[in-house]
């Protein structure tokens, strides 16, 4: 057995196809297959279903899939710890964000480290927070900028708070209630709502707001990203709440203070093993920060 077709194998698995595995990996079907085949006799067992349409895991395979990437996972940090000894920092920076992110410039922190760094493969993603916190956790990401309520732990993970911002209303701006001056959750709850779906770290924000003041809501719309919410106000379909620094962005929308408004913890969080290209990440967003004053809540809460 080895590195070869350990790496064959894996791509086989996540390609559910030959011809795409050998693709991926720039190697003649025949010869990948050889070595997968040669792979099974060694481990005396078969480690897929072939069909004529695609190919399964066995449940050998699947176990097999679960060990061969922790093989290959280590080797990628072997070579990565020891280049970095002599300064060479490269490998892999997976980076998840919420779409709201406004606390730092991540696109500048990027143009930073690719400068500093440019044999690090740099990947970038956005999700919800509760999702980027469990990728932490699985190590299959290595940084992440999350927002979560107040009343919630970062649990698992290392991390630092960058804000803490009040969450504020944004209606079109025919709306009969864009022209207040403060607004209530119970007024709010008399007209339609767009929020993040049940369940995620935004929506967790306004539930606990809503239910703290005893007022029951509508939410018609659902939705996973930050510019499907506004489109859906743009077009006076619903209102919303959104972090005070992404409501003040919102050109021609009324953004407008709520009373006893949600908020919102911003963290910069990574994980408790980083490799060499994650510390690098994590030592410029750290000497940023330390430049800089903290950012301010346009809400003035």
């Amino acid at each position: 057995m080895n590195l070869r077709q350990l790496t064959y194998a894996v791509a086989v698995a996540e390609e559910e196809n030959f011809t795409r595995a050998a693709e991926r990996c720039h190697a003649v079907q025949s010869a990948l297959s050889h070595q997968v085949a040669r792979l099974e006799d060694e481990l005396g067992t078969k480690l897929f279903e072939r069909t004529s349409r695609r190919v399964r895991l066995t449940p050998a395979g699947r176990t097999f899939l679960t060990h061969a990437r922790q093989v290959l996972e280590a080797t990628r940090r072997l070579q990565d710890e020891v280049a970095a000894t002599s300064g060479e920092i490269r490998g892999t920076l997976c980076i998840g964000t919420i779409s709201t992110l406004t606390a730092v410039d991540l696109v500048e922190l990027l143009a930073a480290y690719q400068e500093r760094h440019p044999q690090v493969d740099v990947q970038i993603h956005m999700g919800m927070s509760d999702r980027l916190l469990d990728e932490l956790r699985e190590q299959t990401s290595d940084v992440a900028f999350i927002g979560l309520w107040p009343g919630e732990a970062v649990a698992g993970v290392e991390s630092r708070q960058l804000c803490d911002e009040t969450l504020m209303a944004v209606l079109p701006p025919d709306h009969a209630l864009a022209s207040r001056a403060l607004l209530t959750l119970a007024e709010l709850a008399a007209y339609p709502l767009v929020d993040f779906h049940a369940g995620t770290g935004p929506r967790r924000q306004t539930d606990e707001a809503f239910a703290a003041a005893g007022v029951r809501r509508r939410v018609q719309y659902e939705v996973s990203h930050v510019d499907l919410l506004e489109g859906i106000i743009r077009r006076g379909l619903a209102l919303g709440l959104v972090p005070a620094a992404t409501a003040v962005g919102y050109r021609e929308l009324a953004v407008v203070p709520v009373q006893h408004a949600p908020r919102r913890r911003v963290y910069f969080a990574w994980g408790r093993n980083p490799t060499p290209a994650a510390a690098a990440f994590q030592a410029l967003v750290h000497a940023k920060l330390d430049t800089i004053a903290p950012v301010p809540d346009p809400a003035g809460a």
